[in-house]
């Protein structure tokens, strides 16, 4: 995984900080594979959040609240919303991922 330990730190905390403690995160995508290089980071998020708008308000307050602690790379992020539609890549980020 090529993430630092405080990168992985700041992720779970800022998940937990704006999705709540019942948030599971996972890395998934090019940054799992200690072989490549660069790459954007691919983040599962099982927020256990039902409400659209409140979820929506979650995705941008943790957006920038990472940004300001691991800096201003891309960021990719999945999320999945309580009682909603299951969609592919939900299963693929769990099987492929790392839990954080």
């Amino acid at each position: 995984m090529r993430l630092s330990a405080a990168q992985v730190e700041a992720i779970k905390q800022e998940a937990e900080h704006c999705f709540g403690a019942q948030a599971d995160v996972w890395l998934f995508g090019s940054r799992v594979d200690d072989a490549r290089r660069g790459g954007d980071v691919d983040l599962y998020v099982h927020s256990g959040v039902g409400d659209a708008d409140r979820l929506a308000a979650a995705r941008f307050a943790f957006l920038a609240r990472l940004k300001r602690r691991i800096g201003d790379r891309k960021i990719d992020l999945v999320l999945q919303r309580e009682g909603g539609e299951v969609l592919p890549i939900y299963e693929i980020a769990r099987q492929q991922g790392v839990k954080l």
